[in-house]
Order: structure tokens, then sequence, then C-alpha cells
């Protein structure tokens, strides 16, 4: 499982002090991409060099406990399922041992140019592949 960390900043909070909820969304995207990126593939490569884009097609959320100014925080993700133009990714946000976020993330590949559904690298999807068949023997 490749896991992120990240400080909560002041400007991650609202006035209680507490993490903004839209606030986890950049969390998640900011774990994901630098688990993309430790396989090779910096986003903007993608869009450069393959006319790929992925985008956030669907997610649910689940808001266990809230996080505070200046937690040291753990963004997990775990790839669950790999398409050929679709990824569904498990992910959390934790503080230690305490899970505070648990989400499930789908992200669809798209043509950089026109949006529209697209499959994914052919070099690419065997590393997601690899990826989804490890997180499946180790959960």
């Amino acid at each position: 499982m490749f896991s992120w960390p990240t400080r909560v900043y002041w400007e991650d909070t609202d006035a209680g002090g507490l993490v903004y909820h839209a606030q986890y969304l950049a969390f998640l995207e900011r774990a994901r991409t630098e688990w993309v990126r430790a396989l090779g593939y910096g986003q903007d490569g993608l869009r450069r060099d393959h006319g790929l884009l992925f985008v956030v097609a669907g997610m649910q959320i689940g808001f266990l406990k809230p996080a505070r100014l200046d937690d040291a925080l753990e963004v997990t993700v775990e790839l669950r399922r790999c398409r050929r133009a679709s990824l569904i990714f498990a992910q959390t946000v934790r503080r230690g041992e305490e899970t505070l976020i648990s989400a499930e993330v789908r992200v669809a590949a798209v043509d950089a140019e026109h949006l529209r559904p697209c499959a994914i690298p052919a070099a690419l999807l065997a590393q997601l592949q690899a990826q989804e068949v490890q997180a499946g023997r180790d959960g």
C-alpha cells in the first residue's frame, strides 16, 4: 500500500480549527498523484506524451473523525480494480493508527483533447495491473 505523508496547515482548516471537509479531497488527490509519480508517470507527462488525463468519475467518502491544525497525517492509496479505461482506489487518511477518512475513488482515463473515455497506454496498464494483483495479495 502506498502512503503519502502530509501535515495540516492553517489554510486547510475552518474557523473551528478542524480540517475543512473539501480539503480532504485535495489530500486524496495529491496522494494518488504521488502514487502515479512513484510508478514513473507524472500527470503532466501523461497529458503531454500520451494525451491522457485521469479524472475523478465518482467517490464515496466516510468522514469518521476530524483532523486538526498541525496534525501529521498519512494518506494511503491502494488500487482495488484496474480496467482498460478506469481505476478504483481505496484510500484512507490516518493520524497514527487512527483512520479519519475512508474513501473509494473511481477514476476514468480520458483523452486530454476531447475529454472522452480512452484506453490507458499499454505500458502503464501493465504496471497498474501488476499493482492491482499485488494489492489483492496483500489484502
